[in-house]
């Protein structure tokens, strides 16, 4: 929702205000009811239903969209339709190039395959490729950076090294990894440990860990999983919270979703752990 400079009939606030997303909240708290679920993040709303049949989504969409669109020009709001998309997530892959047709004020939204919903690009099976293959090639770019402070004589130090790796390399790779933790397209970042550590490409995986003394990506992403869960819990009020420990039956089951694997584990002892068992398995 954007507001249009010089018409009396539409209202925003200024962009980079302190208070703009407080008085946000505050002024669009009613939204109407709607058939989906309204998932809400400042002024980016994403509409979400089930259903069995394209038709159906269809029609609850379009008419979800007609509520939402008469909400905001009772309340002087505009919604920017050329920045609304649709997109669907299925099993189904002989209508994996179906669109869907859903209106807003008379115009077709656009359909996207490939929808990016606040830095995170989905897929209509959820499998993250995509969101895995920009990943990498970002951290790609990142990484040649960090090569030309990565020299033998000159370079900077290790602990250096491991610092700014933590800060622009992992920071990105890691960023809402709850959500395609469990995919497998999963990347490691293995060329990023060689560099801190200086090794040979020959280097057994399980020793860059302990050489550029960074946990094991795997566990990284578990711990954050971990946390997220743990704050879902002690927060009732938060509409998630069922969705993960009361989840609905209709799922993309084959996608391993999150609450399949709720126990959580200590990343130091389960690090130790691993690498006992690499150590044994070398010496045997």
């Amino acid at each position: 929702m954007t507001p249009v400079p010089g018409d009396p009939n539409v209202t925003g606030l200024p962009q980079g205000s302190v208070l703009a997303p407080v008085l946000f909240n505050l002024y669009s708290n009613d939204l109407p009811a709607t058939h989906g679920r309204k998932f809400i993040y400042a002024d980016d709303i994403c509409l979400a239903i089930q259903g069995q049949f394209f038709s159906e989504l269809e029609c609850s969409l379009s008419s979800d969209m007609a509520r939402m669109s008469h909400f905001c020009r009772q309340w002087r709001l505009k919604p920017s339709a050329s920045k609304t998309i649709s997109s669907m997530f299925h099993l189904h892959n002989t209508s994996a190039t179906r669109e869907l047709s859903v209106y807003l004020d008379g115009q077709r939204l656009r359909h996207e395959c490939h929808p990016t919903y606040l830095g995170v690009t989905l897929d209509h099976t959820l499998s993250c490729r995509e969101h895995l293959t920009k990943t990498g090639g970002k951290l790609k770019n990142r990484n040649n950076f960090f090569m030309k402070l990565a020299g033998s004589t000159w370079g900077a130090s290790a602990n250096t090294l491991r610092s700014s790796a933590l800060a622009l390399c992992y920071s990105a790779a890691e960023y809402c990894a709850p959500v395609w933790s469990r995919s497998a397209h999963t990347s490691r970042l293995n060329s990023t440990m060689r560099l801190i550590s200086g090794t040979l490409r020959s280097t057994p995986l399980p020793w860059l860990p302990v050489l550029s003394n960074i946990e094991p990506p795997a566990l990284r992403r578990k711990a954050a999983t971990d946390k997220l869960v743990e704050k879902i819990v002690k927060h009732d009020s938060w509409p998630i919270q069922p969705d993960i420990l009361s989840p609905p039956l209709l799922r993309l089951t084959s996608r391993k979703p999150l609450w399949l694997d709720l126990q959580p584990v200590d990343i130091k002892i389960q690090w130790r752990h691993n690498w006992k068992l690499h150590r044994w398995s070398i010496l045997t």
